[in-house]
């Protein structure tokens, strides 16, 4: 079994139906879904590995008892919940807090001290691909800790609109937090009735914002951009475009975090240095 298979078996995207069970739809269906969602959504969804987006579509085509990705194009039209759902299981959503704690540790012992005394006030971060919010209030809280100016924020972006009103929302289950320290939960969360909310101070330093890496525009100037456990699931072609659009994004000395699985191989050429790894400085 292969690592992205795992992860999707383990985080419930894999159907109860084997393969044996229901037919596989032809590609052709496939390719004239993918039109039609770019044309009347202006989702491209052409940079993803087509084989794992159609897997991911197909288990809800079985789940509606669609015959085809017709049927299933016409109820996500006209069911915008369903439409949520679509777009919902196009990455899979599963995140913590801290993810990795010793990276985490050497971004508040020496990253963002660096940075935030370059940027000061003007500090910006960007988490793109944020999913359900952990990644963005988890820089949060160090720029709490750090005790960097109010002004400081977060810029934290995703495709799918239903994550980010969960995350604005800001409420999470236990499975979030299994490395986050102690202090913190006790600084920056508020508990109750089971669930860990996050206090306003640390709500206050970031923006949710609909964006699609594929499409929108990036922004200039950023200090810190982090995108991790994202671009695995793109088409090589796509990763690399990403990947020079971040950096384009990124101020000189500015630093690109990324996934413990998405090592930058060109990332000389990108104008990149290996600061630690999985984190690159923008040094020209």
């Amino acid at each position: 079994m292969s690592l992205d298979d795992f992860k999707e078996k383990k985080f419930g995207l894999i159907s109860n139906f084997q393969s044996g069970d229901v037919p596989e739809l032809p590609w052709d269906q496939f390719e004239w879904f993918v039109g039609r969602i770019k044309e009347t959504m202006g989702l491209d969804l052409s940079g993803y590995k087509p084989e794992r987006m159609k897997r991911r579509i197909e288990m809800l085509i079985r789940k509606y008892n669609c015959k085809s990705y017709k049927e299933y194009f016409d109820i996500i039209t006209k069911d915008n919940k369903k439409k949520d759902e679509f777009l919902d299981k196009l990455t899979i959503n599963v995140t913590e807090f801290f993810r990795n704690p010793e990276k985490w540790e050497e971004l508040k012992k020496v990253f963002l001290p660096q940075l935030l005394q370059e940027s000061g006030s003007k500090f910006r971060a960007w988490s793109a691909g944020c999913s359900s919010g952990e990644e963005p209030y988890s820089v949060a809280m160090l720029l709490e800790e750090l005790k960097a100016p109010a002004s400081a924020k977060v810029l934290a972006t995703d495709i799918d609109m239903g994550v980010l009103t969960r995350a604005e929302i800001g409420e999470y289950e236990e499975r979030s937090m299994v490395s986050t320290p102690q202090e913190y939960i006790q600084k920056y969360f508020i508990v109750r009735d089971g669930k860990y909310i996050v206090k306003p101070n640390v709500k206050a330093r970031v923006q949710f914002k609909r964006h699609n890496l594929l499409q929108d525009p990036f922004e200039k100037g950023i200090d810190m951009i982090l995108c991790r456990n994202v671009v695995i699931y793109f088409e090589m072609e796509a990763k690399e475009e990403l990947y020079r659009k971040f950096t384009e994004s990124l101020r000189i000395g500015g630093i690109l975090f990324v996934g413990n699985t998405e090592r930058i191989f060109n990332y000389r050429n990108l104008g990149l240095e290996v600061a630690s790894p999985f984190i690159y400085k923008k040094v020209k």
